[in-house]
């Protein structure tokens, strides 16, 4: 295999920390960039030592000169809590890093992965949602500094494929758990995991009767380097997730009962524009990657309540 010098934008963050890992074990230089603001140190403390990795403390806004062979392009907070807390951070990241990482990629003649989002399709009317649904966002709503700056980060992808031919790959990703999620995430399985171990009540949203499909880490990530590594030149938006739709009060329960805690379940109003329905249409991964998802729902929940029950 050629070593090559990768550059993962959000690389200390709850994805990018595994990343990272995945390429030092194929033998890559990676340079992991991030400007903490959600990510956070200890994720990559165990990396600092690897002759082959590089930590820059930069933010993404900011233009970037550096020799690079790939980019992954991961940087932005990921869950409501952290991306509505500073909107207009929010935009900024998804626009102008997107702008600063394909300008670094043109620069070097880079491939560049964007790391997309569900989001996209906002309040799906359309399901199961496959690539070419343009989606049903709220574009002044609460949700759509991430929404909307993931769609811009898309069509500056796009453009600058069709302007400058920058070699481009684009990524959707649907509900991502496991280990080094954050304890205040705020992300649902984070949320009901972290209240179960400490005997605090259930928060759902709604009567839970809406869905995600929720995929394991570890499916994620190697989704994403196949994507990367695609010899086809597949310049198509690709979604990556589990097609296994669960409710919320499905994966309360069965977070309870894993547990094996008392928690009590308390119900409170939907937030605005919360998705009724998330379920990838994974086709298209399968003609190009070839790629299913391997983990199965318990399997990977116990993983991330070990690492819970480890952190907390």
């Amino acid at each position: 295999m050629i070593t090559k010098k990768i550059l993962v934008t959000g690389g200390a963050g709850f994805l990018g920390r595994h990343l990272c890992d995945q390429l030092l074990a194929q033998g890559h230089h990676v340079i992991c960039l991030d400007n903490f603001h959600t990510g956070r140190r200890s994720n990559i403390e165990s990396f600092m030592k690897e002759p082959l990795f590089t930590l820059l403390d930069h933010d993404v806004c900011d233009p970037l000169s550096l020799d690079v062979d790939e980019i992954y392009n991961l940087a932005c907070p990921a869950s409501p809590i952290h991306y509505q807390t500073d909107p207009v951070k929010t935009v900024k990241t998804c626009v102008m890093g997107a702008i600063n990482m394909l300008d670094l990629a043109r620069q070097n003649g880079a491939k560049i992965l964007q790391a997309s989002t569900s989001e996209v399709y906002g309040d799906p009317q359309v399901h199961p949602q496959n690539e070419a649904y343009w989606g049903h966002v709220n574009p002044i709503g609460l949700r759509s500094c991430y929404d909307e700056g993931k769609r811009c980060a898309e069509t500056l992808f796009y453009d600058y494929h069709r302007q400058y031919g920058v070699n481009i790959r684009v990524l959707r990703i649907f509900n991502t758990y496991g280990p080094y999620m954050q304890v205040g995430d705020g992300r649902v399985i984070s949320n009901f995991i972290v209240q179960a171990l400490t005997g605090q009540p259930i928060t759902i949203y709604g009567e839970g009767q809406q869905t995600r499909s929720f995929c394991y880490r570890d499916d994620l990530i190697r989704g994403m380097i196949d994507l990367m590594g695609a010899d086809n030149g597949s310049t198509d938006p690709v979604n990556i997730g589990n097609p296994t739709e669960t409710t919320i009060l499905q994966l309360a329960t069965l977070i309870l009962d894993m547990t094996g805690s008392s928690s009590e379940l308390i119900f409170n109003p939907l937030p605005q524009d919360d998705p009724k329905q998330r379920q990838p249409d994974i086709k298209r991964s399968k003609d190009i990657l070839g790629w299913t998802p391997k983990v199965r729902l318990q399997e990977g929940l116990v993983r991330t309540i070990a690492y819970f029950e480890a952190t907390l």
